[in-house]
């Protein structure tokens, strides 16, 4: 028996083969579910435009700043994490084009650079950013841009890089779903694995976070958004480009001054 949670998502997708189409997955696999997976909340959230309180109370208790267990930074750098790591997972649906609109501007450099993807996502057609995100990132045989640690630390796939990151997160609980296609140094899946430290369901203590971000993160993914900024095919995505780098910085700043 689904529970209420998913029950409302596979309502506001339109259906189970929509919610599947708009996370990227066989629609045999969201039929099998009782659950929304924890691996999968931020995708379904995000496609659906139900809180992940509502998918998975049991994960995400719903907080506030007077319970005194709530860090307001760590909860914005969370969504952070979370917004890109859903923008590179898959293009967003228009709902969740809808949502990146209302990004507002704090007159910071984020804010601004906010401001901007959100003004590209208010006009943005939710056909033609999916044809972007297949030019980028998919392609003939491959896409513009690789968003892998592996490629971007050796010049290819499948190596040193992503067996140290999954002996990392042997070590840390975390498993790959057998639904997941993707190798786990995927930009998208280490964007989800660092929400999930910060305030998801594996977090950690700020140490073994900012361990995760300098070994398996910051080597590279700077260079990897910087890169996103000037391709050829992205429109949309040259601002999700600007938003990841400057946050990658204001994270390597963030760590350096906690040590």
């Amino acid at each position: 028996m689904r529970d209420a949670g998913l029950d409302r998502a596979i309502e506001a997708a339109g259906g189970v083969a929509q919610l599947a189409r708009k996370i990227g997955i066989a629609q045999p696999s969201v039929s099998n579910w009782n659950k929304v997976p924890a691996q999968r909340v931020i995708a379904v959230e995000a496609a659906t435009g139900v809180s992940r309180e509502c998918l998975r109370p049991d994960l995400y208790s719903v907080l506030t700043p007077e319970d005194g267990a709530v860090d307001p930074i760590d909860m914005a750098r969370s969504r952070e994490y979370t917004l890109l790591a859903t923008l590179l997972s898959s293009a967003p649906s228009a709902a969740m084009l809808q949502q990146i609109a209302q990004l507002g501007d704090d007159a910071t450099q984020l804010g601004r650079a906010h401001a901007v993807l959100a003004e590209a996502a208010a006009t943005a057609v939710a056909s033609h950013i999916e044809r972007e995100y297949l030019d980028l990132f998919i392609g003939l045989g491959r896409g513009e841009l690789l968003p892998y640690a592996s490629y971007y630390l050796t010049g290819f796939l499948n190596e040193r890089p992503l067996a140290r990151l999954c002996e990392d997160l042997r070590a840390l609980g975390i498993e790959r779903v057998e639904t997941q296609c993707e190798p786990e140094d995927h930009a998208a899946i280490l964007c989800e694995i660092m929400a999930g430290l910060i305030g998801g369901p594996f977090s950690a203590a700020i140490d073994k976070q900012r361990q995760v971000f300098e070994k398996h993160l910051a080597p590279w993914i700077g260079r990897f958004f910087a890169d996103l900024t000037i391709a050829e095919a992205a429109d949309l995505y040259r601002h999700v480009g600007a938003v990841g780098r400057r946050f990658i910085e204001i994270e390597t700043e963030g760590f350096a001054l906690s040590e």
